[in-house]
């Protein structure tokens, strides 16, 4: 029993962050924005507040998971404007309740802090359109990518584990069980995802219990809430400011005086659709940089609304070309997702992603109280999910229109490699034995088989139209036919394609993308983590120079 109970709904002992009286009344006050208090930062302000022109060391482009860390930690030297197309996540209830994070997907307005589009594959898909990013809308689970990982991204292992420390002592807490997610994992192991690794943040096979953003009290904390590190005097956060384009100019480069394009400000429209532009200062302490932080859909986007990416399209759209890139907007990847709906005789609370189940190719969490697109969510009903680890199926994006408030043409081909539906098989059979053990029975009904589940959830209304697979007893045909989303794309901008390894455009200068569209995977079972950890990591490498 003491083992369902796992977790004490306090940040575990070597979390917790000593701070300062100043640290604990930015804290308290962030707290108290979380349950409908004003925002707590005096340098957040909307954009129709915002000059003309303005001119800063660096320009960063989305203040989303990683743009945060990011401008916080930039600001500690330099005069750092950050730019985000949403508002702001402190009083919005949506937003910071655990009860009501099925919201954030269900309720789509212009301003709300979900953007919705379609795949070309027909998938119904959210994007992130708040200060904090993604942190503001997911199912707040909390997992470091694995050494493996930080090794084939090219880091420093020091460095991102002190970065990693670095948001956890402010955002990540230790999760309190419920009854279900006990089961889950009592019933994970019996099923044979093993060794059992209690609770920790690092990516290890087996069954474990991650970290959460959401703290004890259930309300969820963000990627904006590490902005109390940055200097206020050094920083200036503008929400509702919806990036245009970038600026550039051609400079000679290298002893063969080469003419290359060199950013130099950003054009971005507040919500009155006014123009602003943003500009590099002249002879300013460090080089001064344009950041774009507007993760997997919007950095890809907003480069080739500024002329750098396939000429060919661009030029399709009467875009001026800068820079011919036929990289971008390539390799773009989304982890599919499948589901298994479980009726349960008993009542379940709300739970954000606690438990997860890692194996080779595919990792198994699983979430009450929220849909996931398919059905309703119910106080009976829980949702076991598949995601593949990394998925070989690969896609592509461009632009629709020169809109940038419109979403680009995403297809990410679901499927189209074999290898992929062999991997979604394995893992759906290890759901239904999860299911059909003792641990999991208090959960399900007597009789409820695992063909009755398959069916079931077969028969469900999937992303606002009904699908079935065509074969019931197929599981291949199950993958390919009720392929959902968890949300984490990425690629669009890989590094060695169109970033360097100092994630520095390749062709460009004065100009970085610094978010997933750089992973050629999504790092850990959830990226959240890696991205707010290479935000810190990248703040700090440009900040001493280093990169």
């Amino acid at each position: 029993m003491a083992e369902r109970r796992l977790g004490t709904c306090v940040k575990s002992s070597k979390n917790l962050n000593p701070g300062s009286t100043k640290d604990e009344s930015i804290s308290s006050a962030i707290a108290a924005s979380a349950q409908g208090g004003a925002p707590p930062y005096g340098f957040v302000k909307n954009a129709t507040h915002a000059p003309r022109v303005s001119y800063h060391d660096y320009i960063i482009v989305g203040g989303g998971t990683a743009g945060c860390p990011l401008a916080a930690t930039l600001s500690e030297r330099f005069d750092v404007l950050l730019l985000e197309r949403g508002g702001s996540p402190y009083g919005n209830p949506n937003i910071s309740n655990l009860a009501s994070q099925t919201n954030n997907l269900a309720y789509i307005t212009p301003t709300s802090p979900a953007q919705s589009f379609v795949s070309e594959d027909g998938v119904i898909m959210r994007r992130a359109r708040c200060l904090g990013g993604g942190t503001c809308i997911n199912a707040g689970f909390y997992s470091r990518a694995s050494r493996q990982e930080v090794m084939d991204m090219g880091l420093n292992p020091k460095l991102v584990d002190q970065s990693f420390r670095w948001v956890e002592r402010e955002v990540v807490f230790r999760p309190h069980l419920t009854g279900w997610t006990s089961a889950l994992r009592a019933g994970l192991l019996e099923a044979g995802v093993t060794p059992d690794n209690g609770f920790t943040y690092d990516h290890l096979e087996g069954t474990k219990v991650g970290g959460t953003i959401f703290d004890p009290a259930g309300h969820r904390h963000t990627a904006a809430d590490l902005l109390k590190y940055a200097d206020p005097a050094r920083i200036t956060v503008l929400v509702r400011a919806t990036a245009q384009r970038i600026l550039f100019r051609n400079v000679t480069a290298g002893g063969h005086r080469k003419k290359q394009p060199q950013a130099y400000g950003v054009v971005y429209k507040d919500l009155d659709g006014n123009i602003h532009e943003a500009r590099l200062k002249q002879g300013s302490i460090s080089a001064g940089e344009i950041i774009v932080s507007a993760g997997a859909l919007g950095s890809p986007q907003l480069l080739m609304l500024s002329g750098v990416g396939p000429a060919d399209h661009l030029r399709s759209l009467g875009v001026e070309v800068v820079l011919d890139q036929p990289m971008v907007g390539q390799g773009i990847a989304d982890n599919p997702m499948n589901v298994l709906v479980v009726p349960s005789p008993e009542p379940l609370s709300p739970t954000s992603l606690q438990v997860v189940g890692i194996r080779p190719g595919y990792y198994i969490e699983s979430l009450t109280g929220f849909s996931f697109g398919v059905g309703n969510s119910s106080s009976h009903t829980g949702v076991i999910v598949e995601k593949l680890a990394k998925p070989l199926s690969r896609g592509y994006l461009r632009l629709k229109n020169v809109d940038p408030e419109d979403n680009p043409s995403v297809t990410y081909n679901y499927f189209t490699e074999p290898e992929d539906v062999r991997t979604c098989v394995e893992a759906m059979q290890t759901i239904m034995r999860t299911v059909d053990t003792e641990a999991f029975s208090e959960f399900r009904y007597p009789n409820q088989t695992v063909e009755y589940l398959q069916n079931l959830t077969a028969s469900l209304v999937v992303n606002n139209r009904a699908r079935s697979p065509q074969d019931g007893t197929s599981l291949e045909q199950y993958c390919k036919d009720l392929v959902n989303t968890i949300y984490h794309f990425h690629g669009g901008c890989e590094v060695g394609k169109v970033v360097d390894h100092d994630y520095r455009v390749i062709g460009v200068d004065g100009l970085r993308v610094i978010d997933g569209s750089t992973f050629s995977f999504s790092p850990g079972t959830n990226p959240q983590a890696t991205l707010m950890m290479l935000g810190r990591y990248m703040g700090l490498l440009i900040r001493k120079g280093g990169k």
